[in-house]
């Protein structure tokens, strides 16, 4: 299996950890647009009154997927986030959470939830 494909893989088998867990998935491989500068989400979910913008890292262990996002790609989902919720006013009133999903094949997975927080999603969703 090469690159491409086990990240495949370890989307799908992030997307179904979120499904056990209770989450509804909203989008799978969310763009904003061409020519954005915004970068692919991975997933959105939603659970309660929570939206969650998922991000997958898959690596050789779980230590290097944890350190496999850049700020400069937080960023950038931040800015995805916002897009989506600026083209679905039905979440306006719902809480936005960015987790992590770290994989290490042959097979460990970690969800970590509130990986990292903007203040301001929630106001400038509505601009």
């Amino acid at each position: 299996m090469n690159n491409y494909e086990s990240g495949k893989v370890a989307e799908f088998i992030a997307r179904l950890v979120f499904l056990l867990k209770g989450y509804t998935i909203l989008s799978k491989n969310f763009k904003a647009g061409r020519n954005t500068n915004i970068g692919e989400i991975d997933f959105i979910a939603k659970k309660g009154n929570y939206i969650v913008f998922a991000e997958v890292k898959k690596r050789t262990s779980l230590d290097l997927a944890a350190y496999a996002v850049a700020e400069k790609q937080k960023q950038r989902i931040i800015r995805g986030a916002q897009m989506f919720l600026k083209q679905k006013p039905q979440y306006k009133n719902c809480n936005v959470r960015f987790d992590v999903i770290l994989i290490a094949f042959p097979f460990s997975v970690k969800h970590i939830k509130n990986a990292w927080s903007c203040e301001f999603v929630n106001y400038l969703r509505f601009f």
